[in-house]
C-alpha cells in the first residue's frame, strides 16, 4: 500500500477517536449516584457541529480504507 495512504489512515482513524471520546453523553458516573436523566434533548451548537463532523470523519475513514484497498497489491483486484 503507499504509504500515503496508510499514514492518512492513521491519521483519520485517530481523528475519530478523538472525536467520539469529546462527545459526552450525560452518563457515567452520574448515572451510579442516582443523577440518571432519561429525558431526550437534542444536539445544539458545539455538541451538533462535534457530532456532525465525527460522521464526516467515519466516512472519511471508509473511503481512505476503499482507496488503499483498490491501490494495494492484493491480487483479483481491477
Amino acid at each position: 500500500m503507499d504509504p500515503f495512504i496508510g499514514m492518512a489512515q492513521i491519521v483519520v482513524a485517530i481523528g475519530v477517536m478523538a472525536a467520539i471520546l469529546l462527545q459526552s453523553r450525560g452518563s457515567g458516573l452520574s448515572a451510579t449516584f442516582g443523577g440518571d436523566s432519561s429525558v431526550y434533548r437534542s444536539r445544539r451548537g458545539v455538541e451538533k457541529r462535534l457530532y456532525q463532523f465525527t460522521v464526516a470523519l467515519a466516512v472519511l475513514f471508509a473511503v481512505v480504507s476503499m482507496v488503499g484497498f483498490l491501490v494495494s497489491d492484493a491480487p483479483g483486484v481491477l
